[in-house]
Parts: structure tokens; C-alpha cells; sequence
């Protein structure tokens, strides 16, 4: 394994700062998500209301997400993230103050919620169209989409671990002070950036009519648009497994929060390993056969933890839908960057984000609703059963996927112009024998 090779988005020295201030910044916000939950579960006894309060975390990217696209296009990038990074930090302070006060009460978890999912709106779109100005060759910008995953990841490892001891010593109140501090450091690294400048775009139109440019454009152009359908089936019907994990911890294998903490760092586990495999591959060439393969590995990981009743059994499954889960992500976000021309950057992220994010309440609010009928691990084999059809569909999809990639492939530079026509040829000609 060649280290210098899956970390050489970090010879870029604004990516190499944005990345050591991010991960720290990671980990707390895991720390934050894990306290959270432990916080409702504690509180309320209830998964419909763990599902309602993520349901209110989530619910602006759904609705403001493309709308936030069109400012991220229009706007500095680097200026949004300073300005959502200091709000995010006010949010988890507040948290912080409220639960180490015991004043702390449902409707304020909620309302804080929400104005974190408000910040989400504009921080995603933008953290992710920024990736680009961050690495100085463009050939690094899938090794860069894959080191933010591993990071993401790394820290899903080490937070949710942390956060389950910190919670048995101290509470939650704790974690959410420490989350807070944790942005100092993404704060840090955003302001010693030299980022040079991108040229304002010039005859800009109306808002409305950038808005519906975007979305005629991630509607009609067939690869965007299938990207965006799985991710918003995946995270509608699969991801709002880990809005349950608090009940599956103590209700089902009888644990604590060091039992949730493992179970999300099992999770972590595979998800940083998927991250990794994908740092570790040289072109984004073949994403599209993996892709359907990683749902359907989510899939399978959801279906077997749900069968299983010992508590390190499931912590042993859940590496499996970590893995599956961050692959196709990360590859469909992969995809979809590199696919997408520069102008449409922020508006194509931003309906990214609002299916991988803007779905994801409604489904946590159905999986918190369907969880006390049915039953917390049955909710779970559903999603598992979810995945894999999902995973079935894409791979039909393939084929015309292909057709229409190939070209912008062969534009970049990524694929040779014979191999782009010997494949048009063999289309033309399979066509013509129907």
C-alpha cells in the first residue's frame, strides 16, 4: 500500500490545513451526535422522539438545500464556511450550557436542532464546492473527496467511542462543551488559507431561474439524476438505522452508552476502511460497477445485525454496513464531482446534499414511528431489504449511465478517445441488431 500515493491530495498546502483542522473539529461533532441521542433516549424513553429530533435536525436540507446551492455558487466560499463554522459553534455552546445547567428540555433540543440542520443547508454545498479551489491538481480532487471521507470516518471512530465514557463519567453536557472548542480548530485552519480568488460570475440571472437551471440540469441529465435517486432512496429507507441505535443498545442487547458508543464506532470501523479503499484507487474509472455493489453490501450488514441478539456480535456486524454505506457515498459524490462542469458546482452539491440529508428525516421519523409496532430490529432487517433492491435497480441503470459518462470522461482527460469510440461503436452496433 502506497501511503504517499492515497494521501497526495495533501501536497496541496490549503487542503493540508483544511484537513488537520477538520479532524479535530470531527471528532467533536461525533462526540456531539452520540451525546445527543443518549440525551433524547435518557430524557424521553422514546424512539419516536429520537426520530422527531432528527427528523428536526434534517429537515432544512430538504428544504433549503437548493436554494442555498444558488447563493454557494454566487458567493465566496471560504466566507461561508467562516461564517457556518462560528454559527455551529455558538449551537453546540448553547447545548452545552443548557444541559450542564439541567435547564435543558426537549423543545430546546429541538430548536437547536433545527438551527444546526439550518447551518447544514449552506456548510455542505459549500464545503463540498470548495474542495475544488483547495487542491491545486485537479487529478487529486477524487483522492481529496476520499481523504474527507477517511476523516469523517477516523473521527466516527474515535468521537462516538470517547463520547460513550465521557457520558457514564461526566453527561452529555460535557461532550457538547468540548464540541464546541473542537471548531476553533476548522476556524483556525479556514483563516490561514490563501485561497486565490474565483472570478464573480457575470450575468448572473434571477435566483429563481439559477434555481430551476440547476434543476432542469440534475433532472434531465441522466447520470446526475440516477445518482441522486439512490442516494435518496439509501438514505430514506436504509441510513435512519442509526436513529434507532440508542434502543437497540439498551432495550435489545441490554447495554449502556459504552454499548452504543462501540456499536458506532463498529460502524466507523468499515466506513474508514471504505474510505481508505477508495483513497487507495488511482482513477474514477469503474465507480459505477461499485457502486451498486457497496448498497447491496449495506444491505446485507443491515439484514444480519438485525438478526443477531449478542451485543459483540452486532458490534463485529456493524464494520459491514459502515463499509457498504461510506463506499457508495463517497463514490457517487465522487461521480457526481467530477462529472459536473465548475458553474453548476454549489446547486448540483446542494440537491446531493438534499437527497442524502433531505430524506433522511422523513425516514427517521417513519423508523422512530415504525420501531415501537414492529420492533427496533425488524424496522432494521427493512432497511436492509431496502438496500438491496436499490442495489439491484442502479445496476440496471448501469449500461445507459456508461453511455452518457464516457464522453465527459474522454473531455477530461480521463479516458482515452479510442476507448470512448470503440464503445460507442459496439453501442451503435448492439442497437442496430435489435
Amino acid at each position: 500500500m502506497n501511503i504517499a500515493w492515497m494521501t497526495r491530495a495533501l501536497r496541496s498546502p490549503n487542503y493540508r490545513i483544511f484537513f488537520c483542522g477538520q479532524i479535530v473539529s470531527l471528532v467533536g461533532n461525533w462526540m456531539s451526535s452520540v451525546a445527543l441521542s443518549w440525551l433524547v433516549y435518557r430524557l424521553t424513553n422514546s424512539t419516536l422522539l429520537l426520530g422527531t429530533v432528527a427528523f428536526a435536525g434534517q429537515i432544512p436540507a430538504f428544504l433549503l438545500g437548493p436554494f442555498a446551492g444558488v447563493w454557494v455558487d454566487r458567493l465566496n466560499r471560504l466566507r461561508v464556511l467562516k461564517w457556518t463554522q462560528t454559527a455551529a459553534m455558538a449551537q453546540s455552546f448553547a447545548l452545552a450550557f443548557l444541559t450542564l445547567t439541567h435547564q435543558i428540555t426537549v423543545p430546546h433540543i429541538l430548536l437547536l436542532s433545527a438551527f444546526q440542520g439550518l447551518i447544514n443547508s449552506f456548510d455542505m454545498p459549500a464545503r463540498q464546492s470548495f474542495v475544488v479551489q483547495m487542491v491545486e491538481d485537479r487529478a487529486d480532487l477524487p483522492n481529496a473527496i476520499a481523504l474527507n471521507s477517511s476523516m469523517v470516518n477516523a473521527a466516527r471512530l474515535l468521537g462516538p467511542a470517547v463520547a460513550g465514557a465521557i457520558i457514564a463519567v461526566a453527561g452529555e453536557g460535557i461532550c457538547f462543551f468540548l464540541d464546541g472548542f473542537s471548531y476553533l480548530a476548522v476556524l483556525a485552519s479556514l483563516y490561514f488559507m490563501r485561497v486565490r480568488e474565483q472570478p464573480a460570475p457575470k450575468n448572473l440571472a434571477s435566483p429563481l431561474a439559477s434555481l430551476v437551471e440547476g434543476w432542469q440540469y440534475v433532472s434531465r441529465f441522466t447520470p446526475v439524476r440516477t445518482i441522486l435517486l439512490l442516494m435518496a432512496i439509501v438514505s430514506f429507507s436504509s441510513l435512519p438505522y442509526t436513529v434507532l441505535m440508542p434502543a437497540v443498545a439498551t432495550d435489545v442487547l441490554h447495554g449502556d452508552s459504552h454499548a452504543l458508543g462501540y456499536l458506532m464506532a463498529g460502524s466507523g470501523i468499515g466506513a474508514l476502511c471504505g474510505a481508505l479503499f477508495l483513497a487507495s484507487r488511482r482513477s474514477v474509472l469503474g465507480l459505477g460497477r461499485i457502486i451498486p455493489r457497496a448498497t447491496a453490501t449495506l444491505g446485507l450488514g443491515l439484514i444480519l445485525f438485525s438478526l443477531s441478539r449478542n451485543l459483540w456480535l452486532s458490534i463485529a456486524l456493524m464494520p459491514l454496513a459502515g463499509f457498504g454505506f461510506m463506499v457508495q457515498m463517497a463514490a457517487c459524490n465522487t461521480l457526481l464531482q467530477t462529472i459536473v462542469p465548475d458553474d453548476k458546482r454549489g446547486r448540483a452539491m446542494s440537491f446531493f446534499f438534499m437527497a442524502f440529508q433531505g430524506t433522511l428525516p422523513f425516514g427517521s421519523l417513519i423508523s422512530g414511528a415504525l420501531s415501537p409496532r414492529i420492533g427496533p430490529m425488524e424496522t432494521i432487517l427493512l432497511s436492509g431489504v431496502c438496500a438491496l433492491c436499490s442495489a439491484v435497480w442502479f445496476y440496471f441503470m448501469l449500461p445507459g449511465f456508461r453511455d452518457e459518462v464516457r464522453p465527459i470522461y474522454r473531455t477530461l482527460g480521463i479516458l482515452p478517445a479510442e476507448v470512448v469510440g470503440v464503445a460507442n461503436a459496439a453501442a451503435a452496433t448492439a442497437e442496430s441488431g435489435r
